[in-house]
C-alpha cells in the first residue's frame, strides 16, 4: 500500500480523510472535532508517561510503572465466557523471578504470533495483581535481537509516551498512530508549503525552534527538554496569532464612522449629577472621562468597563447614556435576564427621579437646535423617557415601547434579547451598553449594534473582575476601564464557611444569625442552586439535576464553566437544595414568624417584580432565591446572605452573590453552607472566597482552578477551543510580549501584505466562523 501523500499547498489544511482513511477520519471529526492535518497536529498530548526504571522480576513494586527485560517461557490462549472471550497469557522469566502478562480481545492473535517462547524482549506497564500473582495487562513491548545491548534497553525504558485527550470510540494509542502517519507524510515532503506564523526576526530574537521541529518534539519527544522547547514555541504561536487578530480588529474599529456624542453643558447629565445625593469616587470620575473622550470621537467607542462588585459600574454607564441623550442620540442597555433588566430599569428610573420623564422627543429636537449657541435647558423639562422591553410584556405595553423607540420619545431603553428582534427600530441609536457580556452570543450583540444608522458606540460591562492577562486575551480589541474603588459608605462583609455535615450546630447558629439581622431591622438573602418545581427525580440519582431555570441558564458562571461547582469531588447522593423546599422549611422551622418569600426565574415577570419591589421596600425579611439576584440587585438594608450548597457555585459567582449585602451603612455577613469534607478541593475553594474580598484575586484563583476554556468564546461561537497550549494566567509574559509584537506588526502592515505566511496561518487557526466572531466583537 503506497504511503499517504500531502496534496495541498498548505499542508495543515489537508483533510484527514486523505491520509488516515474514511473511518478513522470520521470518528475524529464527529467525536473530537478534528478535521484537518492542522487540527490533529494541534491536538497535543495531555501528558507523557514514562515506562519506568529497568527492574528485575524479583523486585517488582506493586502499582508502579516498570520496564523489564525477560525471555518468554510460555504463551497460551485461554477461552472464557463460554468460548465468547479469549485471553493470551504469557509467562516471562529473567532468571530472578517470573511474571505473567496478559492480553484480551481482538489483539490476542496478533500478540500470539509475536510472543513466541524463547524470544527475548522489553515489556513495560503498570504492575498489578491477579489471583495473587503479579501481572502486566496489555503492556507495551519491543522484541530484541540477540545483539541488542544495554543502550537499546535503557532507551526503551526512558522513552516518553504521549497520552492524548481521547474518546470512547478512539483510544490514545490510535491517535498516536494517526499522528505518526501524518508526521511521516509531512516529513516525506520536507514540510513543503507549511506556513510559519512567526516572523523570522521574532523567532530568532526569542530562540524559538522552527514549527516542524516543534510538532515533532511535542508528539514524539526524546527528552523532557524536547517537550519544553516545543511548548515554548507553540505557546508563542497561539499568543501571537490571537493578538494579531485582535490588533487587526482594533485597527478596523478605528476606520469605522460614528456620530460623535458630546455631552451638552447644562443638559440632562449635568441635571442628573446635581441630583446625586453623594459624590462620585475618583475612579468613577476618571472612567467617565475616558468614556466621554471616546464618545466625542468620530469612530465607535469599543470599551470594556469592569470593576469590583458594588463599585458603581451601572452609575458610570448611566452617565454615558445620559451624555448620549444630551447629544441627540438614544442609548440601549442589554441585560441577560428579565429580573436583571427590570432591576436596571427600576434603579435607573429611581436614580433619575423626575428626569425619567416623558419629554424627550420635543426636548431632544430643541437641544439639537440650541447645542450650537450653548443655551442651557432648565429643570425637569430636560427629562427623557426610560422604557423597558422584555419578551413577557403585554402586547399593548410592547407596542407602546416600540413606538417610543422609533419616534425617539424614549432616550433610554433597557431590555433583554427582545431588543434584538427585527421589529425593534430606533430613531437614532448612539450607544449600546451590554451588561454581563459573557452571557450573550456575538451574533446577539452584533444584531443590536446594527440597528444604528451608523455603528453606535459600545460599552461592555462585566461584574466579574478579570485578571489583566484575561482582559488582554479575551477583550484584546477593547480599551479597558477598571473601577477598583468602592464608593464611600459601603460596609465591610465578613464571610464564613459553615460545615453543615461536620458541625450541624453551626447550621442552627446560621439561622439564629439571620433572625438576629431581621430583628435588628435588616433583611437577608438565602440562595439555593435549584428552584424545586422540576419533575421529581430519584433521591439517589447519580445525575445532578439542573441547578437553575431556563432563563438562568448561564447565570451560574455565564458560560465560563463555573457550574462545575463541586466538581469531581461533589457528593451526588442528593439533588441540590431547592428554593421552594428551603423557603417552606424555614417558614415552618427556624425562621417561623418572619416574612419569608421565594424568588426564582420561572415566576411570572410581574410576580418577580412585585417580590423584588416589596423586598426593596422592607416588606419582606428573608428572600429565598436562585442566582437571579446575582448581579444588579441593590437593597442597602440587606445585610445577611446564606448560600446553601455553596460548593455548587463557582468562585466568581460566590463573590458576585456576596456583593448583594453590605451595600448600606451596616456591615454585611455572608455564610457559605456546605457538606463537603474539610480536605476536599470544594472546601478549599470556599475557604479562598472567605479569605479575601478582592475580586481580582479571586478571579485568578478561579481561573487557575478551572482553566480558561476557550477564551474566544467557545460557547458563544460554536467552535473548538483556540487555546490548547497557552494558559492565560501562567503565560502572562508571553501574552504581553505577543500583544506588543502584534500591535507593531499590524501598525506597519495592516493587511499583512509582507507576511503572507502569517496571513495563511491566521486563516488556518482562526477559521471563518471565529474570524466572523472577532469581526463582530
Amino acid at each position: 500500500m503506497p504511503s499517504p501523500e500531502i496534496t495541498r499547498t498548505e499542508p495543515l489544511q489537508e483533510p484527514l480523510k486523505a491520509l488516515l482513511g474514511g473511518n478513522t477520519a470520521k470518528v475524529m471529526s464527529e467525536h473530537l472535532g478534528l478535521r484537518t492535518v492542522g487540527d490533529l497536529l494541534h491536538h497535543y498530548p495531555r501528558r507523557y508517561a514514562e515506562r519506568g526504571e529497568l527492574t528485575r522480576l524479583a523486585e517488582l513494586p506493586l502499582d508502579e510503572h516498570v520496564t523489564v527485560v525477560a525471555r518468554i517461557a510460555d504463551a497460551r490462549v485461554h477461552k472464557f465466557n463460554r468460548g465468547k472471550g479469549q485471553r493470551l497469557e504469557v509467562t516471562l522469566t529473567d532468571g530472578s523471578g517470573r511474571l505473567q502478562i496478559v492480553f484480551f480481545g481482538r489483539s490476542v492473535h496478533y500478540h500470539q504470533r509475536e510472543l513466541l517462547p524463547g524470544r527475548r524482549g522489553m515489556f513495560a506497564g503498570k504492575v498489578g495483581v491477579f489471583n495473587r500473582k503479579l501481572q502486566l495487562s496489555h503492556p507495551d513491548y519491543k522484541l530484541l535481537d540477540e545483539e541488542s545491548g544495554a543502550d537499546t534497553v535503557e532507551q526503551f525504558a526512558a522513552e516518553l509516551l504521549p497520552l492524548y485527550p481521547a474518546c470512547k470510540q478512539l483510544s490514545s494509542w490510535s491517535i498516536e498512530q494517526s499522528v505518526a502517519t501524518v508526521l511521516n507524510a509531512l516529513q516525506a515532503t520536507g514540510w513543503r508549503g507549511l506556513a510559519d506564523p512567526l516572523p523570522i526576526a521574532l523567532r530568532e530574537e526569542r530562540a524559538l525552534i522552527p514549527l516542524p521541529e516543534a510538532f515533532e518534539k511535542i508528539h514524539r519527544p526524546r527528552t523532557k527538554a524536547d517537550i519544553a522547547q516545543a511548548r515554548a514555541r507553540l505557546k508563542w504561536d497561539e499568543a501571537f496569532v490571537l493578538q494579531v487578530a485582535l490588533a487587526r480588529r482594533r485597527a478596523k474599529e478605528t476606520e469605522l464612522p460614528a456620530a460623535p456624542r458630546l455631552p451638552v453643558p447644562g443638559g440632562l447629565l449635568d441635571a442628573f449629577d446635581e441630583r446625586l445625593p453623594f459624590t462620585l469616587t475618583d475612579g468613577q470620575r476618571e472612567v467617565s472621562r475616558e468614556i466621554f473622550a471616546d464618545l466625542a470621537t468620530e469612530h465607535p467607542m469599543h470599551r470594556l468597563l469592569q470593576g469590583e462588585v458594588g463599585s458603581g459600574k451601572t452609575l458610570v454607564a448611566l452617565r454615558a447614556m445620559l451624555a448620549t441623550v444630551d447629544a441627540g442620540g438614544q442609548a440601549a442597555m442589554l441585560a441577560p435576564t428579565e429580573v436583571l433588566a427590570q432591576q436596571h430599569h427600576r434603579s435607573i428610573t429611581e436614580m433619575m427621579g423626575e428626569l425619567a420623564g416623558h419629554h424627550s422627543d420635543a426636548k431632544r429636537l430643541e437641544r439639537r437646535a440650541v447645542v450650537g449657541d450653548g443655551r442651557a435647558l432648565g429643570g425637569a423639562e430636560q427629562g427623557t423617557k426610560v422604557v423597558l422591553l422584555t419578551g413577557s410584556m403585554s402586547t399593548a405595553q410592547r407596542r407602546q415601547a416600540l413606538l417610543d423607540l422609533v419616534t425617539g420619545e424614549a432616550g433610554i431603553v433597557v431590555g433583554t434579547h427582545a431588543l434584538i428582534e427585527d421589529k425593534v427600530k430606533f430613531h437614532d441609536l448612539g450607544l449600546v451598553v451590554v451588561d454581563e457580556q459573557h452571557r450573550f452570543g456575538v451574533e446577539q450583540r452584533d444584531a443590536l449594534r446594527s440597528k444604528g444608522a451608523q455603528p453606535p458606540h459600545l460599552l461592555v460591562m462585566t461584574a466579574t473582575p478579570i485578571p489583566r492577562t484575561v482582559a488582554m486575551t479575551v477583550f484584546g480589541d477593547l480599551e479597558t476601564s477598571v473601577l477598583d474603588q468602592l464608593p464611600a459608605g459601603r460596609s465591610p462583609i465578613s464571610t464564613h464557611v459553615v460545615p453543615a455535615k461536620d458541625k450541624p450546630h453551626f447550621l442552627a447558629r446560621t439561622w439564629e444569625r439571620v433572625r438576629e439581622e431581621a430583628e435588628a431591622g435588616h433583611q437577608a438573602y438565602v440562595v439555593c442552586p435549584r428552584i424545586g418545581d422540576e419533575e421529581e427525580q430519584p433521591a439517589k440519582s447519580a445525575k445532578r439535576p439542573s441547578s437553575r431555570a431556563p432563563e438562568e441558564a448561564g447565570g451560574a458562571g455565564g458560560g465560563s464553566g463555573e457550574d462545575e461547582g463541586g466538581g469531581a469531588d461533589a457528593e451526588e447522593k442528593r439533588p441540590p437544595l431547592a428554593v421552594l423546599d428551603i423557603a417552606q422549611q424555614l417558614t415552618a422551622g427556624p425562621l417561623g414568624g418572619l416574612r419569608v418569600e421565594p424568588l426564582h426565574g420561572r415566576m411570572h415577570p410581574d410576580a418577580k417584580d412585585e417580590v423584588m419591589r416589596r423586598f426593596a421596600a422592607g416588606e419582606v425579611d428573608v428572600l429565598v432565591a436562585t442566582t437571579v439576584i446575582e448581579v444588579g440587585v441593590n437593597v442597602p438594608n440587606a445585610t445577611g446572605m446564606v448560600i446553601m450548597d455553596a460548593d455548587r457555585f463557582g468562585v466568581s459567582q460566590l463573590h458576585q452573590l456576596r456583593g448583594r449585602v453590605g451595600r448600606g451603612s451596616a456591615p454585611g455577613l455572608c455564610l457559605l453552607v456546605t457538606e463537603m469534607p474539610e480536605a476536599s478541593p470544594a472546601r478549599a475553594r470556599l475557604e479562598a472566597v472567605a479569605a479575601t474580598l478582592d475580586g481580582f484575586e479571586l478571579s485568578r484563583i478561579d481561573l487557575e482552578q478551572r482553566r480558561e476554556g476557550d477564551v474566544l468564546g467557545q460557547a458563544q461561537s460554536g467552535v473548538r477551543s483556540s487555546l490548547r497550549m497557552l494558559a492565560v494566567i501562567e503565560d502572562e509574559d508571553i501574552i504581553a510580549e505577543a500583544r506588543d509584537e502584534a500591535g507593531a506588526l499590524v501598525a506597519a502592515d495592516p493587511d499583512l501584505t509582507e507576511h503572507p505566511e502569517l496571513r495563511t496561518a491566521l486563516e488556518a487557526l482562526l477559521d471563518e466562523e471565529r474570524e466572523e466572531y472577532l469581526d463582530k466583537g
